[in-house]
């Protein structure tokens, strides 16, 4: 098994891990040692699930404004935090390939391998709940037609996607492609760059 399609495996633990619970604040079922690959990668993941259902819960028309403001800065934290995660398996990509001699007709790609695997981590999300609309028995026949259509489009992707990971990943091995990578530098977590904040500060 290549390293996309393993790490696809440990999203899909994630994700069924967190349905176990199915609560924001259920603590994570971390069933890898937190400082290895497969721990960063399910860790991930759980970032990623609890924040998918806090898009959900704050998207309630009933919900009560200053119960959304702390949800919303909770997501925040959480975006920071997925930023943090995704830049740390990038190191991780960059030590791995670090004596990787690169050929002189090498190329970038347009985004290093963790913001791939962020993307496989979201797949994982969106076909599990795909999955759910399909087999939802209170569903109208139609609606259950429309999520099958949808989750097969998904399953093409998660299939394209795996595989294309590890293609680059065996190109970066072989010094056809390199990695470059550019942090995030997000600003408006920033009390130094974001207006709002230092002006407050003032």
């Amino acid at each position: 098994m290549k390293f996309a399609e393993k790490s696809y495996k440990i999203f899909e633990q994630s994700v069924a891990d967190y349905h176990l619970d199915d609560d924001v604040d259920a603590p994570t079922r971390q069933p890898y040692a937190p400082e290895s690959i497969e721990g960063v990668l399910y860790a991930k993941n759980r970032i990623d699930a609890v924040q998918w259902h806090l898009e959900d819960i704050i998207r309630d028309p009933e919900i009560d404004p200053v119960a959304a403001l702390a949800l919303k800065r909770r997501i925040d934290r959480s975006n920071q935090e997925r930023t943090d995660m995704v830049e740390e398996l990038d190191t991780y990509f960059r030590t791995l390939y670090a004596d990787v001699n690169v050929a002189p007709d090498a190329t970038i790609n347009t985004e290093s391998p963790a913001w791939a695997f962020d993307r496989l981590s979201i797949l994982a999300l969106k076909i599990y709940h795909m999955e759910a609309e399909v087999n939802r028995p209170d569903a109208t026949a139609e609606h259950r037609a429309r999520c099958a259509a949808k989750l097969a489009v998904l399953t093409e992707q998660r299939a394209d996607l795996i595989a294309a990971i590890d293609q680059l990943l065996d190109d970066i091995a072989a010094g056809r492609k390199y990695m470059k990578v550019y942090r995030q530098m997000k600003m408006y977590n920033d009390a130094d760059t974001n207006p709002v904040l230092y002006g407050a500060k003032s």
